[in-house]
């Protein structure tokens, strides 16, 4: 059947929608099959080629081939569309189960599509091949910033029209928080994911990502954008404050100048777009401690202690700048431990140093207590490190023999003792197991809330057997068992003594 106006139609989409006409053909031949099927009282399955040439179609009726296994009753569960291989291989000895029996029936008129049935796998098919091509557009884009204008607001969502009937859609939480918005405003986003979806959104842009942020001062800053100044990290809170740390790859250049700009002209302009952001410019720095005294700008740091195993750092302020230092609701730290990747914990100055001195105290007089040394030598050794005994032990010798005013009888010596009280200690806790495991504490101990099973076994051992003997303890005596601390020994003890309380409101 030849059909003209297929042609014109394929032609008049192809050019208003932009696609490929390939496409048009095909859903027109969806169009077709879907309107042959409606016509057939029985469910049939049909297949319609188009001449893409001349716009001739021949419709075809198809009838799979199944085995006996899909026989019910040694017939086929739907005649109207299925057939048994033995039927089909009368006609055909090569066919095989899968394949399709076809017979060229009548074709339906053209006229007919303008049924709503096949007018919707036209409009469908071409908006699936719309929309498959946005995401072919726009998938090599992801990471990049994207203008387009707000076409609607939907419960503080926007929807961005990009042209070329594309739309971006910003989710409520990925919009600055306050940021006043209305229908027609131009606006910038960074899109950070593309994915194809039978309906709804496909392209997700992002107001709030630090990344928009680097965009944004690729876009401004020249210097940024020809890699002569790389920002390499960025922390938001979006709509109040932000950092990003900057280096040069030219030493002539300042690169935090460069991205403040003249009178703070390129700082500013990232800014407004922003909604008023407030953004630090923070030079980077090889050394992990210098450039989190540079995130924590602008205050001021008088120390700072790192701990590489738990990946913190500990920073002291003078009293009078704590609060500039952790910053509104904790801002200002919380933005730079972003930045920097460290947990960062900020410490009152005068408090820490106090700390530190009992710290040290403490430490020496273990090692006075534990090595019988005099105050100058557990000195020595707390000042160059030094915290338990375990480490004066099995420290490398020659580390040790570095120190100075230790010879090296008297670092033999103190590895020595250190050894030996080890040894002790070791012997003394294996003794104390023993103990523990011939002695079985009482029922009522076992049985009491907030009681472990090991740690009845260590009170017991201990020569706490019963609650009566719990009861009787006072905190300081519980503090050096497993696990305990000040709060939950008097919890221990108090419940212990609650029998007491019992007997004597009984009285």
């Amino acid at each position: 059947m030849a059909n003209k106006e297929i042609l014109l139609v394929v032609d008049v989409f192809a050019n208003e929608r932009e696609i490929e006409k390939e496409i048009v053909f095909q859903a027109m031949e969806s169009a077709l099959e879907a309107a042959t099927v409606k016509r057939h009282e029985n469910q049939i399955k049909a297949r319609v080629v188009i001449d893409r040439k001349t716009g001739d179609y021949v419709t075809y009726r198809r009838w799979e081939v199944v085995g006996k296994n899909d026989a019910i009753n040694g017939d086929v569960e739907f005649p109207g569309s299925q057939v048994l291989i033995e039927v089909a291989q009368q006609d055909d000895a090569a066919i095989n189960i899968g394949d399709f029996v076809e017979e060229e029936i009548d074709s339906v008129d053209f006229g007919r599509i303008a049924a709503q049935t096949a007018k919707q796998v036209i409009i469908q098919k071409i908006r699936e091949a719309e929309r498959r091509k946005v995401v072919e557009a726009y998938l090599p884009r992801v990471g990049e910033l994207i203008t387009g204008i707000i076409k609607r607001i939907e419960k503080g969502s926007l929807f961005l029209d990009l042209g070329g009937n594309v739309e971006a859609y910003i989710a409520r939480e990925d919009m600055i928080p306050r940021e006043t918005v209305r229908v027609g405003d131009r606006i910038r986003g960074y899109l950070q994911d593309v994915r194809l979806e039978p309906r709804g959104p496909q392209l997700f842009v992002s107001r709030t990502a630090p990344e928009l942020l680097i965009a944004l001062f690729k876009l401004e800053v020249p210097e940024v954008g020809d890699g002569l100044v790389e920002v390499l990290a960025a922390a938001r809170d979006p709509g109040s404050r932000a950092k990003i740390a900057v280096r040069a790859n030219d030493p002539r250049l300042d690169p935090v100048g460069a991205c403040v700009g003249m009178r703070g002209s390129r700082v500013q302009s990232v800014s407004n777009e922003l909604a008023g952001e407030r953004v630090d410019i923070i030079l980077w720095n090889e050394s992990e401690a210098q450039f989190v005294i540079n995130a924590m700008s602008p205050a001021e740091i008088q120390s700072i202690v790192v701990d590489e195993d738990k990946h913190s750092m500990d920073i002291a302020v003078h009293p009078d700048s704590l609060s500039q230092a952790i910053g509104r609701g904790g801002q200002n730290v919380r933005l730079a431990s972003e930045l920097t990747g460290w947990e960062l914990n900020v410490l009152d100055a005068t408090k820490a140093e106090q700390d530190s001195e009992e710290e040290f105290t403490k430490i020496t007089q273990l090692f006075i207590n534990q090595l019988g040394v005099d105050a100058d030598v557990a000195v020595i050794l707390a000042e160059v490190g030094f915290e338990t005994v375990e480490e004066i032990a099995y420290v490398p010798l020659n580390e040790m023999l570095q120190i100075d005013d230790f010879d090296e009888d008297l670092v033999h010596e103190i590895r020595t003792r250190a050894k030996d009280f080890l040894l002790i200690n070791a012997i003394a806790s294996e003794e104390k197991i023993e103990i523990a495991d011939s002695v079985e504490p009482a029922q009522d101990l076992l049985a009491m809330d907030g009681m472990t099973k090991e740690l009845a076994y260590e009170l017991a051992g201990a020569g706490i057997v019963s609650m009566d003997d719990l009861a009787e303890q006072a905190v300081d005596d519980l503090l050096e068992f497993s696990g305990m601390n000040e709060e939950r020994a008097a919890e221990l003890i108090m419940t212990a003594r609650k029998p007491w309380f019992a007997e004597d409101l009984g009285e």
